[in-house]
């Protein structure tokens, strides 16, 4: 049997780690508090970004922005979106392992020009931007680098520090650097459930806005019945985006500066949602730790206290047995 000193040890040990990990699961409620508000609250603006977008995607003068031309796809921007901390449960290794079956199931359809063992063709097609350390980590280990990477963005995230982000998918669209961009990022849907979303950011086109709507919606709440009622106007279908707009002072010039902010706050809110998600997840792992180590030292306890008995009772045993020797010796 383990050593009263050793299982003392032990229950201390534990005792400082469910202390530690009691403390996180505080820390990441309050962030995921805030940043769920954060994230909620943006919806409205978010579902008004993608509704003008919608709407305006019927405008003839759309063909001046080069952010809604659909061409060829030669080349895809792939964006990883994960935290830079870890202790968040299967937060990162889930959006991982969706992106990791996305290039799978690529990689399968391309029988006719197999991919060589080193990735020169892969790395050819693809560009690689990691959001977080744990995404930067995974892509440099798996590809031959990462053509961007953005880290320590923030618990609560700002339009500032997302637009660089949105700037590079942007202007590499525009350079025609690549001819679409993927993003891979976890949606944030209650403070118990996440989903990893797949979204393709560009070219805007009505589906793939259709499908981000939809995807922001949350399950209850005061948004749930947007869909229902029909608040959204493309929800309602293509043929009901009929609005004309009267432009000024020009098409060229509006449209120049509306289509990449209206791109940056759907980024802006991805990353939102991935914040949101990050804290909940963080939260949960933290509990589940929590509970595991008082539950650990509940039965360390127990141990303990069934050990001391034992020395106890043989100390007792042998007091005894020294004093009946005593006796017979007289």
């Amino acid at each position: 049997m383990e050593s009263l000193q050793n299982i003392k040890q032990r229950l201390k040990s534990v005792g400082n780690i469910g202390q530690i990990t009691k403390a996180m699961e505080l820390v990441a409620a309050t962030k995921m508090r805030k940043s769920q508000e954060i994230a909620i609250a943006s919806r409205p603006y978010a579902f008004a970004a993608l509704d003008l977008l919608a709407k305006l995607s019927n405008v003839e003068a759309l063909s001046l922005s080069p952010l809604l031309e659909t061409r060829i796809v030669k080349k895809t921007a792939v964006v990883l979106v994960t935290s830079d901390k870890g202790l968040a449960g299967s937060f990162n290794s889930a959006v991982i392992r969706e992106f990791e079956k996305y290039m799978a199931r690529i990689n399968a359809d391309q029988t006719s020009a197999p991919i060589s063992a080193d990735n020169r063709r892969e790395s050819a097609r693809y560009s690689f931007i990691a959001v977080g350390q744990k995404a930067n980590a995974h892509l440099q280990k798996r590809t031959h680098g990462v053509r961007e990477k953005f880290v320590r963005v923030g618990d609560y995230t700002t339009v500032s520090q997302v637009s660089p982000i949105a700037d590079l998918l942007t202007q590499g669209f525009i350079k025609k650097e690549w001819d679409e961009v993927i993003v891979f990022s976890t949606h944030f849907k209650t403070a118990l459930r996440q989903v990893i979303l797949t979204r393709k950011i560009l070219p805007v086109d009505i589906a793939s806005l259709k499908a981000t709507a939809e995807e922001m919606v949350p399950e209850t709440g005061r948004f749930a019945e947007l869909i229902k009622g029909k608040a959204v106007s493309f929800f309602n279908g293509k043929e009901s985006i009929t609005s004309e707009y009267l432009i000024e002072p020009s098409p060229e010039i509006i449209l120049k500066e509306l289509i990449p902010h209206l791109v940056t706050m759907q980024i802006y809110h991805l990353v939102l949602e991935a914040n949101a998600s990050e804290h909940a997840a963080r939260r949960v792992a933290m509990k589940n730790a929590s509970e595991n180590a008082q539950e650990l030292a509940e039965n360390l306890t127990v141990v303990y206290n069934k050990s001391r008995q034992a020395s106890i009772t043989r100390e007792l045993i042998e007091i005894t047995a020294g004093a009946e020797a005593l006796e017979s010796d007289h």
